[in-house]
């Protein structure tokens, strides 16, 4: 079992960048994939990045694509969520979540690890 802690949220004006983390404990991160996910009021959770435990194989939402970056240091057992040009719409609870040995798949429910989530609040 592993532990996360999601944190780096804040306010931002649009425009601007934020880098959220998510450190694990409990188990060495590396066998995990590890997904970002988002949730706005009044919607549903929606993928946003995610990296595999393979190598560094990396996947990104559309509606992110060119803005945010996934990365990861397993020797500190972090994952990274780089975010850049951030929009108002960017506006929600972020959430890391991870499974071992998963494959990288961009459904919530492909997940069983997950963090507590850091808001994230850019005006505009």
């Amino acid at each position: 079992q592993v532990q996360l802690v999601d944190s780096g949220g804040g306010l931002v004006q649009a425009g601007g960048s934020l880098r959220l983390s998510c450190a694990a404990s409990g188990r060495p991160f590396s066998s995990y994939t590890v997904g970002w996910f988002r949730q706005a009021p009044g919607k549903e959770r929606e993928f946003v990045a995610g990296i595999s435990w393979r190598g560094s194989g990396t996947l990104h939402a559309d509606s992110v694509k060119g803005r945010f970056t996934i990365s990861r240091d397993n020797d500190k057992n972090m994952v990274y969520l780089e975010m850049n040009s951030l929009k108002p719409e960017d506006t929600a609870v972020y959430y890391c979540a991870a499974d071992q040995f998963g494959n990288l798949r961009p459904f919530p429910g492909a997940y069983v690890y997950w963090g507590q989530g850091t808001q994230v609040t850019v005006s505009s």
